[in-house]
């Protein structure tokens, strides 16, 4: 076999052009086309990291957020409970004040009423009672009446403290004697010898009618006044039953 060597060394040079011709033309810009792409795709997903971490971010923070708002919607529940039971209890509180004080003002009133009622039941007992002891009076016989009220009277006049029944026959004092009607001479010589024995001297008297002691005597000294009369006695009377009512 014969070889051709120029046809051969036409054929390198031919593929040495071809190599370089494709090596200037084709396969660097092919290289720079390549490598832009690559270029543009690390940048791509370069961006895609940053947008990826942005978002890993963008979500932390939205779930902080959210924890922050259950936290502050359970703040603002349980603030809205204790407000609710505050205001439970202070309606509460102020319905028992209200109760209580319904009840002291219907208590207060009903004592009023009472008070009332019974103060209206004595006048018209006292009215009753001072009929009755007028008409007993104009039954009684008047001496026997008087004498029992002077020795009630005497005796009360004894019995007072040595310093008054020396003061109610000083010179200078004098001792009103009243009665439901007027006395005569007799009654008051009666009644001056009845006190002169019960307070040791003779004291100075002066007499003055007041009706209002319906019968009996009342006397007025210096520093004393002896009651022995039907007023007096229902005055007693009237203060034991309303104290017996009050209790």
């Amino acid at each position: 076999m014969t070889v051709d060597w120029w046809t051969l060394g036409l054929q390198a040079v031919n593929v040495t052009v071809l190599i370089w011709l494709l090596a200037r033309f084709f396969w660097r810009p092919l290289a720079a086309i390549v490598e832009e792409r690559r270029k543009i795709v690390a940048a791509t997903l370069s961006e895609a990291e940053a947008k990826k971490a942005e978002a890993t971010a963008e979500a932390a923070k939205i779930a902080e957020t959210r924890a922050g708002l259950a936290a502050e919607r359970e703040a603002m529940l349980a603030a809205a409970r204790e407000a609710a039971e505050a205001e439970g209890r202070r309606l509460r509180d102020d319905a028992a004040r209200d109760i209580a004080a319904a009840r002291e003002a219907a208590r207060d009133q009903i004592e009023k009423d009472g008070i009332a009622a019974r103060g209206v039941w004595a006048a018209q007992a006292g009215q009753l009672a001072l009929g009755i002891a007028a008409r007993l009076t104009g039954r009684l016989a008047p001496a026997p009446l008087f004498q029992s009220f002077l020795t009630g009277l005497a005796e009360a006049a004894r019995a007072l403290p040595p310093e008054l029944r020396a003061g109610a026959i000083a010179e200078e004092s004098e001792i009103a004697i009243e009665s439901a009607s007027p006395l005569d001479e007799a009654a008051q010589a009666a009644c001056r010898d009845a006190l002169s024995l019960a307070l040791g001297g003779t004291p100075r008297l002066s007499f003055r009618v007041e009706p209002a002691l319906i019968a009996g005597l009342e006397a007025h000294g210096p520093h004393f006044v002896i009651s022995n009369n039907w007023r007096a006695d229902l005055a007693r009377i009237e203060a034991e039953l309303n104290h017996d009512r009050a209790s």
